[in-house]
């Protein structure tokens, strides 16, 4: 095996010293190893992809749709996306110049940051919050502005989001929504999207809104930023939450052409174009009636789970903002237990078999928490309550 050459380990951007792993893999890593682990680590559906997406996948192979799209996605794609959008959030897009097919929202979050940042550029990031964000931010030389928002139920405020412009001012390049909300599932009313819209429309910062789980609400209607400010707002979101389709890696970003154009240059030069059969299996998601319909079925399913095991902790002493979207559960960690969230998740772990993820792995307000995915059977999720009553009845301390 070959090893390189000494001086070559200094060659690398500098910036790739400021990032660390993904805490999120490396815990769920850790702890995979141990006997009959049973694991609520990583947020992926446990659904299949339904039938009819698969056959639309397997047909474009068929009929030998093998050579390179538009960098930019097909336009029967681009099109699906923007019906998407205007029949489900009312907002409107051209297919041709204000949509960009990703590999996943990943590449969509990397696209745009990457387009963005100069050196010295502020990202605020209202934390707790899905954190590969903060190692984007950093290797594109930003720097992230953390807001921790856990005194206020995981919700930015606007006096929270005015105080960070009035310290930093024009140095704030852009900002992550991220609603609903990985890892607390929670999402913003529309009252509060129109609060925000409304401090940030007097700045001229970028808004970068992540709403991959806008599919997944249950007792609201989601509402996008981009309804109250189309001019600042970039959308990214995706199908892999929405229909199981993580494997397919297929995402989406929208916002307004003058900015769309210069995210394609970055774009093109980092995947040329995503792959035809998986564009083919999301242009059926989104656009047929019975793309809609899966949703609403995984939805309804994703519901039952959340409750069972929303009151199946708070009867445990977790205090958890109830979330109402996404698929994930974020409970602060009762008082008589280990308040590190890392030493309590792999003493859970070791000691009761069941792995979730120490809250700290999202920022600033998840120290003290833990998140866990309900995106797995009723029969998983049964199982996983009663390891977790039983470490909490055996491991209580004064």
């Amino acid at each position: 095996m070959p090893r390189a050459k000494k001086a070559l380990l200094t060659a690398f951007n500098r910036n790739l010293d400021l990032v660390q792993p993904s805490a999120i893999r490396a815990f769920d890593n850790e702890v995979s190893d141990i006997p009959d682990i049973l694991k609520l680590t990583l947020g992926e559906p446990d659904f299949n992809v339904p039938e009819h997406i698969k056959q639309a996948a397997i047909t474009s192979i068929i009929e030998n749709d093998s050579h390179y799209a538009a960098s930019n996605g097909t336009i029967a794609l681009r099109q699906a996306i923007t019906g998407f959008l205007e029949n489900r959030y009312g907002l409107k897009y051209d297919a041709s110049r204000e949509i960009i097919v990703t590999v996943g929202a990943t590449e969509a979050i990397y696209t745009v940051l990457t387009s963005l940042l100069n050196k010295g550029d502020k990202v605020i990031l209202p934390t707790p919050i899905f954190p590969l964000y903060i190692p984007v931010t950093l290797v594109g030389g930003g720097e992230p502005v953390f807001i921790d928002t856990s005194s206020n139920d995981f919700v930015l405020s606007p006096e929270m989001l005015k105080a960070a412009i009035q310290k930093y001012g024009d140095r704030i390049k852009a900002i992550v929504l991220n609603f609903p909300s990985n890892p607390t599932g929670v999402t913003y009313s529309e009252e509060e999207v129109k609060a925000l819209a409304d401090v940030l429309r007097e700045t001229n910062i970028v808004v970068i809104s992540d709403e991959i789980y806008s599919e997944l609400t249950y007792e609201t209607t989601h509402v996008s930023m981009a309804k109250y400010l189309p001019e600042q707002t970039i959308v990214l979101n995706g199908v892999s939450k929405s229909h199981a389709m993580t494997g397919y890696r297929i995402g989406f970003l929208a916002g307004p052409a003058e900015l769309v154009s210069k995210f394609s240059l970055i774009h093109q030069f980092t995947i040329t174009t995503p792959t035809n059969s998986a564009m083919a299996a999301a242009t059926e998601a989104l656009g047929s009636n019975l793309g809609q319909q899966d949703t609403l079925q995984m939805k309804a399913e994703y519901k039952v789970r959340r409750d069972f095991v929303y009151q199946s902790m708070t009867d445990l002493g977790f205090q958890i903002p109830k979330p109402d979207g996404a698929f994930y559960i974020f409970a602060k960690i009762p008082t008589g237990y280990n308040q590190d969230d890392f030493e309590f998740a792999r003493d859970l772990a070791h000691k009761n078999k069941l792995a979730v993820i120490p809250g700290a792995s999202f920022g600033p307000g998840g120290e003290g928490y833990i998140r866990l995915s309900y995106a797995d059977s009723m029969a998983n999720l049964n199982e996983a309550m009663t390891r977790l009553a039983r470490y909490m009845a055996e491991n209580k301390h004064d």
